[in-house]
């Protein structure tokens, strides 16, 4: 962020469910999420910005396109996909509600560390250790509402490949949950500019340094 905000106006925000956000319902939707992002912006009174959504964050920022396209200049979507669940990826999003009903700090432990290839577990086990810290601090009732509105998340492809603004997808090489050929396709089919780089699923954080010079450089 201070790189970012050397350049750009920076807004953040903890999602519902995220951080010291509340709990609006058993199920956040992306739809409901997207929301959220307009009342932010009306309240700050932007007219047009760059949307960048990380993993769930590209779903809701889909789900914000579709409704408010020509709000947004450009749309990055890291390490991210307009797809829908596939029928065994819900099987495992209920399972991980059983199981974070049951087990918090067994469940957040293996989802972060699942993030990560088995290199960068090793090389980020100190980041990884503060996201586990972190994510102990959000709500079960908020985890699961999220899970619950991912799991439930319609697929938005053709909003993707209608939207009329500069898109880019952002992949990393190893990326066990949106892998690279996933992306590679999904770039094809909606004519969105592909980047890929070096790293896992949070190329936020095991290369920053390009992801940011990327962000600068963004046509």
């Amino acid at each position: 962020m201070p790189e970012l905000m050397k350049t750009y106006t920076v807004v953040i925000l903890d999602l519902p469910g995220h951080g010291q956000s509340g709990v609006f319902g058993a199920v956040h939707s992306m739809e409901f999420m997207a929301e959220a992002i307009q009342q932010l912006l009306s309240e700050l009174k932007f007219e047009s910005f760059i949307l960048v959504g990380h993993s769930m964050g590209g779903y809701v920022a889909l789900a914000y396109a579709e409704k408010y396209p020509n709000q947004i200049s450009k749309l990055i979507l890291l390490n991210s996909t307009s797809q829908s669940d596939s029928a065994e990826r819900k099987l495992n999003r209920n399972r991980a509600i059983k199981l974070l009903a049951q087990e918090k700090t067994g469940f957040i432990g293996m989802a972060i560390s699942n993030l990560f290839s088995e290199h960068s577990r090793k090389h980020y086990a100190k980041d990884i250790e503060r996201l586990k810290l972190e994510a102990m601090q959000f709500s079960t009732e908020g985890i699961i509402a999220n899970i619950k509105g991912m799991r439930d998340r319609k697929d938005r492809t053709l909003v993707l490949k209608n939207f009329q603004h500069p898109k880019w997808i952002v992949s990393g090489t190893d990326d066990p949950i949106v892998t690279l050929e996933q992306s590679k396709l999904l770039s094809k089919n909606t004519q969105s500019t592909l980047k890929i780089v070096q790293g896992s699923h949070m190329s936020w954080l095991e290369n920053k340094e390009e992801i940011v010079k990327m962000l600068h450089f963004i046509e």
